[in-house]
């Protein structure tokens, strides 16, 4: 039962913007850490953005640091990412993940989330 639902993921040129969305139920979106990951064949599934409860404080990947931005919708129970510069290397397929899990002011490592969304891929063409 797939609990987290990603979407807006397609293909856009380099320097483009995605805005991708990642919509859960109450109880998740509740939990004290949500994050987005990425996965490129053949590569690990790395962190790009975490958020943290209970001041929504937000951490990036170095490699897309103002570029890409997060914060919850707590109306919609929606946690956007939105993707502003993009480069061929941010081609990958993004996940939404959550962990009941905190650690202030640091990036939790990937086994620490309960719940995976199943993905949306984003393609980076030149």
């Amino acid at each position: 039962q797939v609990q987290l639902v990603e979407s807006g993921g397609g293909s856009v040129q380099a320097g483009g913007s995605l805005k991708l969305s990642c919509t859960t139920s109450g109880d998740i979106f509740r939990s004290c850490t949500m994050g987005y990951y990425r996965q490129s064949p053949g590569k690990e599934r790395q962190v790009v953005a975490t958020i943290q409860r209970p001041t929504d404080a937000t951490l990036y990947t170095d490699s897309v640091k103002g570029r890409f931005t997060t914060s919850k919708d707590n109306y919609k129970n929606n946690l956007p990412l939105q993707m502003n510069s993009l480069k061929l290397e941010d081609t990958a397929m993004y996940y939404c993940a959550a962990s009941h899990q905190c650690l202030i002011g640091t990036m939790l490592m990937k086994g620490q989330y309960k719940n995976w969304g199943q993905g949306t891929q984003v393609t980076v063409s030149s």
